[in-house]
């Protein structure tokens, strides 16, 4: 069952732009986007499963200079 995410993030003063590209890169997100308000940043995640949620945000997310804080959200279906 294929697991899709929402991640906020909270850059560094000045990092924004770079964060936004080096997510766009990473396999398992399908867009980032620059927002206004309390983040700066909106991705979605999509992967096959929550343990991938986790991988993606441990290994390649929180390893992005100028990441403050990720937050995931993952999508439930009611």
């Amino acid at each position: 069952m294929a697991i899709k995410a929402y991640l906020l993030v909270e850059t560094a003063i000045g990092t924004t732009r770079d964060v936004v590209t080096s997510l766009r890169a990473v396999e398992g997100i399908d867009s980032a986007d620059v927002v206004t308000g309390p983040f700066d940043v909106i991705a979605v995640i999509n992967v096959a499963d929550f343990t991938q949620v986790g991988i993606l945000v441990t290994e390649k997310v929180h390893t992005i200079n100028g990441i403050v804080r990720a937050t995931s959200y993952p999508v439930v279906d009611l």
